[in-house]
């Protein structure tokens, strides 16, 4: 960090003395700015490969993370993962032959932090074929934190701008068993700004007005060499 404010001051020495001040006020702003938004900007290129195991109370199944099908949610996903965002949530949206949605987290100080992470469109390189997985969003360049695995053929979401980015290759019966009794009572209005109280709510809330909704416990990543 010393380096790199010395350097900074080197720039600025033949600034006007009002574009110094601006110019300091923006570097400290990027060298202490620790918002989920600021750490998307940074984040570290995922490997090529890998896999995330999900921990669930109907068991386990593993997701193949491709790099190549969609390399910024590749790398945001990564970076929530290892913030241990999902950790102890629900699957909130199960809607039986259509998808199987997560990614609103436990904690609601969580959701309020990383809520407004959005990150930008990554062209759709694969369909939506039953067994792979994408995050969802309300419009362009409105990817967050909500993840959703097709249960069935959903190809017909490719045109809306759905990138999946792998797909299920372990325990897709696990994935089809996840409680689906809610429907999209239970989590369903993303799109229409209907999840406030779930955000802001959290477990709290999930498990008093949707007791039967089946828990993510932990997700776990290692590397995988094709």
């Amino acid at each position: 960090m010393a380096l790199r404010i010395a350097a900074l001051r080197g720039n600025m020495a033949a600034m006007p003395r009002p574009l110094v001040l601006l110019s300091r006020g923006l570097a400290l702003v990027a060298l202490f700015d620790r918002s989920p938004a600021a750490a998307q900007r940074t984040a570290p290129q995922s490997p090529p490969h890998w896999v995330a195991s999900v921990e669930t109370t109907k068991g386990k199944f593993v997701l193949e993370v491709d790099r190549e099908w969609a390399p910024i949610g590749a790398d945001h996903l990564l970076q929530l993962i290892r913030a241990g965002f999902y950790d102890d949530s629900r699957f909130t949206r199960v809607v039986p032959n259509f998808i199987m949605q997560f990614g609103v987290a436990g904690d609601s100080a969580k959701n309020a932090r990383w809520s407004t992470a959005t990150i930008p469109d990554d062209s759709v390189r694969h369909s939506n074929v039953e067994g792979t997985f994408a995050f969802a969003m309300r419009g362009p360049n409105d990817r967050t934190t909500q993840l959703f695995i097709s249960v069935v053929d959903n190809s017909r979401l490719d045109t809306q701008g759905f990138a999946p980015l792998g797909r299920v290759i372990e325990g897709m019966d696990v994935v089809k068993s996840i409680y689906s009794g809610y429907g999209e009572t239970s989590g369903g209005g993303v799109r229409a700004g209907k999840q406030a109280p779930l955000m802001n709510g959290g477990n709290a809330y999930v498990d008093r007005e949707f007791p039967k909704l089946d828990h993510l416990i932990r997700i776990t990543v290692s590397e995988r060499h094709p």
